[in-house]
């Protein structure tokens, strides 16, 4: 029986990823990279402690990881105050749809402040019972120790409780978790992989109202 479902964030309930790929772009110009699109379908989904060890295995061990993240958080910002960041079609409809049914968490591999200032900004935050972040936990997306966790904060087992993920290192977490997979594509199409890792796979979050 479900008893609780448990959001990614990124790509998923806001449109962060694609900011996120513009920022990336912008800075590995800066940086002299000669492209990031690797780099950038690599980490999608990966806390900010593993994405800095998977750029080395990408650039190199003296690429300076931190700096680059440093500096595309810097630049996501600027971009979040001048223009904010999008809701995903039915984001807040879905939520409001599902919140009287079932419990709601969060599990983002991003780092908690931003979490709460995204989340708030967008009018999101007060669906949530529980919000567990990149920075909770000491290895990220695609490993199960987020989703388990996030489990735990509503003293549920994984198979009680669904996740709603967009990118296959999210996927792959839940499953391993022991968890129901519902994929909404963003940027990553599913392959064999994630059709073989979810329970079901859909155009959109409207799609939530006929299976949940």
């Amino acid at each position: 029986m479900i008893k609780a479902i448990i959001f990614d964030m990124d790509g998923v309930l806001q449109d962060s990823e694609t900011i996120c790929d513009k920022v990336w772009q912008i800075v590995g110009h800066e940086m002299g990279l000669a492209s990031t699109e690797e780099a950038i379908q690599q980490c999608r989904g990966m806390n900010r402690a593993d994405t800095q060890l998977e750029l080395k295995k990408i650039y190199g061990n003296d690429f300076d990881s931190i700096s680059f993240l440093n500096r595309c958080t810097q630049k996501f910002i600027e971009i979040e105050n001048s223009t904010g960041i999008p809701l995903m079609p039915f984001a807040k409809e879905c939520l409001a749809y599902l919140k009287p049914k079932y419990k709601i968490a969060l599990a983002s591999s991003t780092r908690g402040v931003h979490v709460q200032r995204q989340m708030t900004s967008g009018g999101l935050i007060g669906y949530f019972e529980t919000l567990t972040t990149g920075d909770m936990v000491t290895h990220g997306k695609p490993d199960p120790e987020i989703y388990l966790m996030a489990c735990k904060s509503l003293a549920l087992k994984p198979e009680e409780c669904v996740a709603i993920e967009d990118s296959p290192n999210g996927v792959r977490s839940a499953f391993a978790a022991g968890m129901k997979v519902i994929m909404v594509p963003d940027k990553i199409q599913p392959d064999e992989e994630m059709k073989n890792k979810t329970w079901k796979i859909v155009d959109s979050l409207k799609t939530l109202y006929n299976i949940l």
